[in-house]
């Protein structure tokens, strides 16, 4: 799936608005909470809250903390 969409004032901030194929995609509705989480080369994803996600992601970024070192080591 490619969906192009545009970065928009709001307000005082940016943002975007979500195209009716991507909402179904994520199958969400209005006034759901979305986590955008960085992914491989330079890129983002976008989830929709599940339940236990949000203690999913910190308990991941604890481990990545606790264990940067090792992990950078790895990465090389």
């Amino acid at each position: 799936m490619n969906i192009q969409t545009k970065v928009r004032r709001i307000g005082n901030s940016l943002g975007i608005v979500l195209p009716k194929e991507a909402i179904q995609a994520l199958q969400v509705k209005e006034g759901a909470a979305l986590y955008i989480t960085e992914a491989p080369e330079s890129s983002l994803r976008l989830t929709p809250e599940r339940k236990g996600f949000a203690d999913m992601m910190e308990i991941a970024e604890t481990g990545m903390q606790t264990y940067r070192n090792a992990l950078r080591k790895l990465a090389k």
